[in-house]
């Protein structure tokens, strides 16, 4: 059995898996595994999502999820779409598998934003982060988007600001410490998704 970890997840975690992967990679690596089972950890959804995709492999969820990608509901798609019928529905693999089933397009962040720049489509209702309307709206000025829920925003990665970037730099503060054992645990799945996602 491999251990496939999703890169968004702890030093810790990450020290404990054979493999990390991103949303945009994450199948392509784990079809190129040799194992046939596949632990895939922490998040449930996207490690279904994975499993319908590489339907040969014995993929194993975990049961962790993205608190912004379950705020997605049925219903707050369908209230955009009312609002905006000729719109697409663009959503993340971190998603439920209800809402991937009611969706035009299920892709990474990059891949939301490709699809809607390469797609003669004016309308979009995204179901991710909402960190991503900024790319989607310089890619395409000329084009709109939606969110579907109540915010979806990430308070963590909300924490990371340019200020704070050029307090550290210029301060040298903020330095994040982790144990050199897991340090070089974490160097192992890390380098093996790089070499596999060639």
């Amino acid at each position: 059995m491999a251990v496939v970890c999703y890169i968004n997840s702890t030093a810790e975690l990450k020290s404990l898996s054979d493999i990390c992967v991103t949303s945009a990679n994450a199948v392509k690596i784990v079809k190129s595994l040799p194992n046939h089972n596949i632990y895939f950890i922490p998040d449930g959804n996207l490690g279904s999502y994975v499993a319908e995709q590489v339907p040969e492999k014995n993929v194993i969820p975990g049961e962790g999820y993205c608190y912004v990608h379950k705020e997605v509901t049925k219903e707050s798609i369908e209230a955009v779409k009312k609002l905006h019928p000729e719109a697409e529905v663009l959503v993340h693999p971190e998603c439920r598998a209800e809402i991937l089933a009611v969706s035009d397009f299920i892709g990474s962040t990059s891949a939301i934003i490709n699809y809607a720049t390469e797609s003669p489509k004016k309308e979009f209702i995204i179901g991710t982060e909402n960190g991503v309307f900024y790319k989607l709206k310089e890619a395409n000025p000329d084009k709109s988007f939606y969110p579907v829920a109540g915010g979806q925003t990430c308070a963590s990665m909300k924490e990371v600001t340019l200020e704070r970037v050029r307090d550290c730099l210029k301060n040298h503060t903020g330095e994040v410490f982790v144990d050199s054992k897991v340090q070089e645990a974490c160097l192992i799945p890390l380098a093996r998704m790089l070499e596999a996602g060639k």
